[in-house]
């Protein structure tokens, strides 16, 4: 272990337990002093007292460390993009308060979202309608939930370990699973299970509905095996857990409101993950695998999806998986599911990095495809990504078609059975990709498909460049 500075980290720690600096000092068997070093980064965190904050604190090691600095410096870089641009900050300003004061970095994300959610109300009320700032996105439920999860680094403990224990409890076994999980929604709770049949009762187009008078949960035929068995998992959820689904839905969000009840969906969903693919058997069949998705997929008889968004749950302490952060995308680069357990950071401006194999993978549906992609920061990751496609049924019915993306920082590639044959250490074979366009920091990218913002563009009717939108290389357009 490096010299590593948490001074900010467990300053905030201790006010939290109500301790001062003497009585932690004495907890720690430290000089008062000495811990008011480390508390203002004068002195590094030594393994010696991180162990023995971890056992005085009850915190995990894992809470010093600075690994979801990279995520909240990409979040202040693109928040504060104008002011980067204007020369006002300096990038190397935001690292640093994003790794010594990341509870300050924090406070000022959420002004700067509050400032242009203001200014997005405002503009309608003006009656604005053009092109629409930030805030958007930042308004929507949907966002919400996103975000209630990816503070989480999109691992809910208190569902996991319930899950796991009624996955004990119900004898749940690979290849029975639909029987264990029948026979506790009727004999627990008196649910029948039935067909959809669209015969006039409103569920032709339904994968599956409960009705709660009757007590029937109507399954549509056209649901595949493991997808029948979650959504069972996923009514014993609301059945045997709803006070501790809403419990959680309201730590962020307020009692009754549409972020609220799409939080509740969402737990629910994460409950049936973990049942269906409990956390100490799974985790020990990824590990064995490497991390072979397909191989996962077949042994467990789920979805690609399903495996591809529990392994970007396996975050829970002391036994933890490699940390992945988990993305869908359609043909036309919108994002519908994130997730993430790293520090990779998806832009809320809208669209993507083109040159992501997520959008390749359209081109081989059924094949995983593989790259190693190198962030502006310097952070690399690997990347595995496959297209899925679903079905209604009938001719000529549309169906969905999705690019699903699994990726993990390059320092975890070595786990994974899609790093065989790469070379892992040639950082010039890395692809350099970006947030998304309006925010990337590569401006000779021949990609672009919008200037970055806050950057002057060069415009020369003499000439003309490889590059669609050329940019002063002075932030301010001098020279």
């Amino acid at each position: 272990m490096g010299k590593a500075f948490a001074g900010a980290r467990l300053r905030r720690l201790r006010e939290d337990r109500g301790l001062s600096q003497a009585a932690l000092a004495r907890l720690l068997d430290l000089s008062p002093s000495y811990l008011n070093q480390l508390e203002h980064d004068a002195r590094p965190l030594t393994v010696p007292v991180l162990l023995r904050l971890t056992e005085a604190l009850g915190v995990e090691a894992g809470y010093f460390s600075p690994a979801d600095t990279a995520r909240l410096t990409a979040e202040l870089r693109e928040s504060l993009a104008a002011e980067l641009a204007a020369g006002q900050l300096g990038a190397g300003e935001l690292d640093e308060l994003a790794a010594r004061l990341p509870g300050v970095a924090r406070v000022l994300l959420d002004v700067q979202r509050s400032r242009r959610a203001g200014a997005e109300q405002l503009a309608l009320l003006a009656g604005d309608r053009g092109p629409q700032d930030f805030a958007a996105a930042a308004r929507s439920p949907h966002e919400e939930v996103r975000e209630f999860f990816y503070r989480r680094r999109n691992y809910v403990d208190e569902l996991d370990t319930c899950a796991e224990e009624l996955a004990r409890a119900i004898g749940l076994r690979r290849g029975e699973v639909r029987t264990a999980l029948a026979d506790r929604l009727t004999d627990r709770h008196g649910v029948r299970l039935a067909a959809t049949d669209g015969d006039g009762d409103g569920d032709g187009e339904r994968l599956h509905r409960f009705d709660a008078e009757t007590r029937v949960l109507r399954l549509s035929p056209r649901l595949r095996p493991g997808q029948q068995a979650f959504r069972m998992a996923t009514q014993l959820a609301y059945l045997e857990h709803d006070r501790l689904l809403s419990e959680l839905a309201a730590q962020d969000s307020p009692d009754g409101s549409s972020a609220w009840s799409l939080t509740r969906i969402g737990l629910a969903n994460y409950f049936a993950a973990a049942l269906v693919l409990p956390y100490g058997a799974f985790h020990a069949a990824a590990e064995a695998s490497r991390y072979d998705i397909e191989h996962l997929a077949d042994h467990f008889g789920v979805g690609y999806e399903t495996v591809c968004h529990r392994l970007s749950t396996l975050q829970r302490p002391r036994l933890r998986g490699v940390p992945f952060s988990f993305v869908r995308v359609d043909r036309a680069g919108n994002v519908s599911k994130r997730q993430s357990a790293t520090g990779f950071h998806f832009s809320r401006t809208g669209g993507t990095c083109p040159l992501w194999n997520v959008y390749e993978a359209f081109a081989s549906p059924g094949r995983v495809h593989v790259q190693v992609a190198a962030m502006p920061d310097g952070q690399r990751y690997l990347w595995a990504a496959r297209a899925v496609t679903r079905s209604p049924g009938g001719w000529g019915r549309p169906g969905k078609t999705f690019a699903i993306g699994l990726g993990c920082e390059l320092r975890h590639a070595g786990r994974l059975v899609y790093s065989a044959g790469l070379d892992l250490a040639d950082e010039s074979a890395a692809t350099p990709i970006g947030l998304g366009c309006k925010v990337c920091e590569r401006p000779s990218c021949p990609q672009r498909s919008a200037p970055p913002l806050g950057r002057p563009l060069v415009i020369d009717e003499r000439a003309s460049s490889f590059v669609p939108y050329p940019v002063h290389e002075d932030p301010r357009g001098r020279g």
